[in-house]
């Protein structure tokens, strides 16, 4: 299988991370953002792509870059939800 055509080479460091969804993102060349999840790269994967366009940056990075996993939360916190009838 061919190598994908890379646009860039982008450190971890040069994204802006969005906590609430757990999405880094880059500015693309056409308007859009580059996109890559933090399990993505988690689970090894490097390229992120627009989803405008069809350009691909590679993110440079180490796993000791990345946020720390949050620990799973309680499911039952034993706070009573009160439910509008």
């Amino acid at each position: 299988m061919a190598e994908p055509s890379i646009y860039d080479e982008i450190e971890l460091e040069d994204l802006t991370y969005h906590p609430s969804t757990t999405l880094y993102t880059y500015p693309c060349p056409c308007g859009d953002q580059f996109e890559i999840t933090l399990q993505d790269l988690r689970d090894g994967e490097e390229i992120a792509v627009c989803p405008s366009c069809s350009l691909m940056i590679r993110v440079i990075f180490d796993a000791s870059d990345l946020p720390a996993e949050e620990p799973l939360e309680e499911e039952n916190t034993g706070l009573a939800v009160e439910v509008a009838a």
